[in-house]
């Protein structure tokens, strides 16, 4: 097989109290952030409201949308610039505040109108408009938030399955581990979490417990070969035996995330963002939170020989 790391012998049991110290440090600036924010910034998928997508055919100072939108009966709507002409811009409303100022025409229109009379020779090309009511966007919620916690909850029993309860549990905190950093991240930079952001999140939770799941057949297989090592020692030479895979499969599957992220577009950003996030963080969480929690877990301080 091809490895691009051979023969390490590096001590990561040794260390898994500052990765703990690390973790609990990134979750914290999350959780700081979470409030300082007044929570997550959802996208018209879980908030509800309504979406709209402007080309124009030469810059818009966001401060003369947010105007207009005022003058035309909208409050509460927000502008986003896309990109660095001035030229693009997506505007959510809520939706209750859309209808009652929709009238006969719908909002892009009379948004898009209001634009030409305020700069004559402005055109604008509407790209997209997206509408979800308060209510579908709140089932949308509580949809998103039971598939993540189905999914792992089956992971537990799986993992708890094929090995023992104490990677199980390892393996499943370190996924609940892999999504909050990702939250942490998105809610730090103020990023909207949307349907594409949760299909992320449970796509991160397959990676890395397939990553998890490697390190711990490989720490079973050296346990029967090495009865009455410290469990730690055990530990640390199955993970450097799958480093060089680890680390292939990690640095690839980033590479085409990343890619993603600078080639991919406004649509799919977030996601690849999220994979890229998730697909570092996971690596990590496989050696330094899985592992090591089932170390901590471990009631006996050597291998113990099969009754």
């Amino acid at each position: 097989m091809f490895e691009i790391i051979r023969e390490t012998h590096v001590p990561f049991m040794a260390i898994r109290r500052r990765a703990y110290i690390f973790s609990i440090a990134l979750i914290a600036v999350g959780i700081v952030s979470y409030f300082v924010h007044g929570g997550f910034r959802l996208g018209v998928d879980f908030s509800g409201g309504r979406l709209i997508e402007y080309k124009f055919n030469e810059s818009v100072d966001p401060g003369t949308i947010r105007n207009t939108l005022t003058k035309i009966g909208i409050q509460g709507g927000e502008v986003q610039e896309v990109g660095r002409e001035h030229t693009s811009f997506i505007v959510r409303v809520p939706v209750s505040d859309t209808e009652a100022a929709a009238a006969d025409k719908g909002p892009s229109a009379l948004l898009l109108d209001a634009l030409q009379k305020e700069k004559p020779g402005l055109s604008g090309e509407l790209l997209r408009e997206e509408l979800v009511g308060p209510r579908v966007g709140s089932e949308l919620r509580q949809k998103a938030f039971w598939a993540v916690l189905i999914s792992l909850v089956l992971i537990l029993a799986y993992v708890g399955f094929r090995f023992e309860i104490r990677f199980a549990v390892g393996g499943v905190i370190a996924l609940a581990h892999d999504v909050l950093v990702v939250l942490a991240l998105f809610s730090v930079l103020n990023i909207e979490i949307t349907i594409p952001v949760v299909a992320a999140l449970l796509t991160i939770g397959g990676y890395s417990i397939n990553d998890t799941v490697v390190v711990f057949d490989r720490i079973r297989e050296q346990s029967r070969l090495h009865v009455g090592q410290k469990i730690s020692d055990v530990m640390d030479l199955s993970i450097n035996q799958t480093l060089s895979r680890t680390i292939i499969t990690a640095f690839t599957t980033f590479l085409a995330a990343l890619s993603l992220v600078i080639f991919g577009g406004e649509v799919i950003h977030d996601f690849a963002l999220a994979m890229v996030v998730g697909v570092a963080i996971g690596t990590y969480s496989s050696i330094f939170v899985a592992s090591a929690l089932a170390l901590d877990m471990s009631k006996h301080e050597r291998i113990q020989a099969p009754r």
